[in-house]
């Protein structure tokens, strides 16, 4: 499995302040991009997986809607993680 709870615990240690802090928006964007980065590579191999598709799209949206929730509230710390998960936008 791609992604197992070391590295779950891992990106929100890194990205949220500590591995119990799970509701940070910066932990779940981070958890976000990288399972996006996983179902793109999937996607490059599966061309015709339109479930996977939409699924991806779903979560880019979530992604987008918590970026945009931490931009209204905190500038700097949305502009941090931007740079910091190479996010373009």
């Amino acid at each position: 499995m791609y992604l197992t709870k070391e590295v779950k615990a891992d990106l929100f240690a890194k990205h949220g302040g500590k591995a119990e802090n799970t509701g940070s928006a910066e932990g779940q964007i981070a958890l976000f991009t990288f399972r996006i980065n996983h179902l793109t590579g999937h996607l490059k191999a599966n061309r015709h997986d339109y479930n996977t598709e939409r699924s991806l799209v779903k979560l880019v949206g979530k992604r987008r809607s918590l970026l945009d929730y931490l931009k209204k509230k905190d500038i700097n710390r949305y502009r941090a993680i931007i740079k910091e998960l190479n996010i373009r936008k």
